[in-house]
């Protein structure tokens, strides 16, 4: 059998994997804010890394917001489009050995899907992601990178910046412990450092996509919430995850290679 391919084509990165024999190989990120730019260039960086010829691949599956750019085969390879919920959710599926979950894409904005093995639908989305993340972040604390940001927010402390059920209830309440947010950026301090306001930041971005997920779980009638897409290497959010996992008894799963499932799961589709 001949290497299957799979690219999943972002607004600013391009994610490509490698599949063959039932497992994928290779994962690699290309940023570039042009999609051809983008998928040639990796498509380039991944034979050369691989020593792959044009004749050792058979197909090339493309999906995401950049892949509505191309039609025409790729250097005579035969190109297939894929819907982007599925191959989310077929590539979390995969990636995790479960049979159904919600499938939390985290890019730009936030994608919502519902996977099992017969079916997969894309149940909704939010806004809130790694764009509000730095919009956020350069408009508050003057930081316009990814990388600032996670290393600015480690000096951090949510104290500072969120109201807690302790801070409206001496008494608490049998559901939440004390810690528990009742307010983002609800008790900001006016000697706040820009640490404790990048982790603000990255809380409440985390905690929303946290809560929205939950309530897609609860309406598919699972526990497994399955977290995917770049924002899945921001370290803060295993912490974020771990309070919401106790607090509403669900399983959030960050599967290895979990930013390539959208192109793991196009790659998947080209048997289907």
């Amino acid at each position: 059998m001949k290497n299957i391919l799979g690219i999943d084509i972002g607004g600013s990165t391009t994610k490509i994997i490698g599949y063959r024999d039932g497992e994928i190989f290779s994962p690699l990120l290309v940023k570039a804010n042009d999609p051809k730019a983008s998928l040639y260039g990796a498509f380039g960086k991944f034979m050369s890394e691989n020593n792959l010829t044009l004749s050792d691949v058979g197909h090339v599956l493309i999906t995401g917001v950049g892949s509505a750019a191309f039609r025409e085969d790729l250097f005579g390879i035969p190109i297939t489009r894929i819907d982007e919920f599925r191959a989310i959710g077929r590539g979390g599926l995969f990636l995790t050995g479960l049979s159904h979950a919600v499938v939390v894409s985290m890019g730009t904005g936030t994608a919502f899907v519902a996977a099992n093995q017969d079916e997969i639908h894309h149940i909704g989305g939010t806004g809130v992601g790694g764009g509000t993340l730095l919009g956020l972040s350069n408009r508050i604390i003057n930081v316009r990178h990814f990388e600032e940001l996670v290393e600015t927010a480690k000096t951090g402390d949510l104290k500072n910046i969120d109201l807690f059920i302790r801070d409206i209830s001496a008494e608490g309440m049998d559901q939440f412990a004390p810690d528990t947010t009742a307010s983002n950026f609800g008790k900001i301090s006016d000697l706040a450092t820009s640490g404790d306001l990048a982790l603000g930041i990255i809380n409440l971005v985390f905690q929303t996509i946290g809560v929205i997920a939950v309530f897609a779980a609860r309406i598919e009638e699972t526990k497994n919430i399955i977290l995917t897409g770049n924002l899945t290497n921001v370290p803060q959010m295993h912490g974020i995850f771990d309070i919401l996992s106790k607090l509403y008894g669900m399983n959030f799963i960050v599967p290895e290679h979990s930013e390539y499932a959208t192109a793991t799961g196009a790659a998947l589709l080209f048997q289907e």
